[in-house]
């Protein structure tokens, strides 16, 4: 496919990517007739966008476990900041607040009630970017080893640090939930440092877009009984609804978008 325009490249590398095939850039460049260079700038724009994780000689198709924390951010915009501004509400004065490192998460942390005095610690680089300026709180940030796809630290070092805090209101993210299951995470390490978050906790509480509910995470977090407030959708199924009350979770529905 020689003569073929960037952009009409990188559709045709974005369809075999989202077909769930790998690409190496060796290989695209001789069917291309283009440079490897040509096709490694192709790569890293598909990679900024979300759509493959580049690996030495190529790109992987992403998993739901390899989604960066930025391309996440943008898929369901709205049902999120509807669901923020639900959680949002629950938040009181005073409250030291811990925002796990998730696309709800960051967009609560554009939310959060002004003037309130709060204390918010984040494990999350574009959580603790959003809230830098605001004068009105004090920000702690979690340090230790990034995980680009957490988008996050969740390593032991910040787990040692969380050991020593005491949370008022801790807000979870979820890669999954069941109510027979609980919630889960698609990696060990972050599966690891929420359930260390949610033993420092007073009230813990998680922002769940419907999606959550068919997916399934290898690594379980907690069982809902431990998590007390439960943030979701509007529209949600009622049958999901009555297991999450049922599993002894407080169910709160966030407004229509």
């Amino acid at each position: 496919m020689p003569d073929e325009p960037p952009l009409a490249r990188r559709d045709v590398i974005a369809g075999r990517l989202a077909q769930g095939h790998s690409v190496v850039a060796g290989a695209l460049a001789q069917e291309f007739a283009v440079s490897e260079d040509a096709i490694r700038r192709d790569l890293r724009a598909l990679a900024d966008d979300g759509l493959c994780r580049r690996v030495y000689g190529g790109a992987l198709p992403i998993s739901p476990g390899s989604t960066p924390l930025a391309a996440r951010a943008a898929v369901g915009r709205d049902s999120k900041l509807a669901l923020a501004r639900t959680a949002a509400r629950s938040i009181q004065p005073r409250e030291f607040l811990f925002l796990d490192s998730a696309s709800t998460n960051l967009a609560l942390a554009g939310l959060l009630p002004e003037d309130y005095e709060l204390t918010v610690a984040t494990n999350s680089l574009d959580i603790g970017a959003a809230l830098l300026r605001r004068q009105d709180l004090n920000l702690i940030l979690i340090g230790g080893s990034v995980d680009p796809v957490i988008g996050g630290c969740v390593d032991g070092a910040a787990m040692q640090t969380v050991s020593q805090l005491n949370i008022d209101r801790c807000f979870i993210g979820a890669c999954s939930v069941s109510a027979t299951t609980g919630v889960g995470a698609f990696h060990s390490s972050d599966a690891t440092f929420k359930r260390a978050l949610i033993e420092v906790s007073q009230h813990c509480a998680t922002l769940i877009t419907t999606d959550k509910f068919d997916a399934r995470a290898p690594y379980r977090i907690a069982p809902l009984a431990r998590i007390g407030s439960a943030f979701v959708e509007h529209d949600a199924p009622t049958r999901l609804l009555h297991s999450l009350t049922q599993a002894g979770v407080s169910v709160i529905q966030a407004e229509p978008v």
